[in-house]
């Protein structure tokens, strides 16, 4: 898929860890894509029912709100990987050479701290939750069709924990660049020009024929 940056490859421990994790980010992210996917039959279902039998779904708010955590987050490793996430780069894409890399190195690890906290707060709203000793496992349910709610916060810190897994081996690559001195280090977004980019969409279009 063309996009705004490329990841490089090697045969680095680091590269090969980078390539181990992509399936499970796709994975994620197609999760994802079918959540999308879902709530436009859902609401098809929805308006179909209650234009011509009266009768739309019952609990289509409850569906939409379970659903939301896994369209919202379940991705969110993957474009971090591929550097396809909102960034602010008005600075950054000025630099070049170790002070690039020290400031994307500083900024991961910023991120990989802030997501560490976020997964264990996850995991604990999840926890309190959660309860085999309840009907379907659950200490609260949606309003309308008392839908267990703890499978959508469990997404959460699940989403968040592949998310650290990606910083860390960002991390790994933003500081072997700095040390190393690289120009095109592995396992992290490097972004590509206008021409690269439209060179990688030809790429992707011709591979699709």
């Amino acid at each position: 898929m063309a996009g705004s940056a490329a990841v490089l490859e090697d045969s680095s421990i680091l590269s090969k860890l980078d390539r181990a994790l992509l399936p499970v980010e796709r994975f994620c992210a197609l999760l994802s894509g079918l959540a999308i996917f879902s709530l436009m039959f859902l609401a098809a279902y929805s308006v179909i029912g209650r234009k011509f039998f009266g009768s739309p779904l019952m609990g289509y708010i409850d569906y939409i709100e379970a659903a939301m955590p896994i369209i919202a987050i379940m991705g969110i490793s993957y474009v971090q990987r591929d550097g396809t996430h909102i960034r602010m780069d008005m600075v950054v894409s000025k630099l070049s050479g170790r002070v690039l890399w020290l400031f994307e190195l500083i900024s991961v690890l910023l991120m990989l701290v802030l997501i560490v906290a976020l997964t264990s707060g996850a995991w604990d709203h999840f926890d309190r939750s959660f309860d085999c000793a309840r009907p379907y496992c659950s200490r609260d349910s949606s309003i309308d069709i008392n839908l267990p709610i703890w499978p959508s916060k469990l997404v959460v810190p699940i989403a968040f924990a592949v998310l650290v897994l990606r910083l860390i081996l960002q991390s790994w690559g933003y500081a072997r660049a700095l040390v190393l001195g690289l120009e095109n280090p592995v396992a992290v977004p490097l972004t590509l020009s206008v021409a690269e980019q439209a060179m990688a969409e030809a790429k992707a279009l011709e591979g699709a024929d």
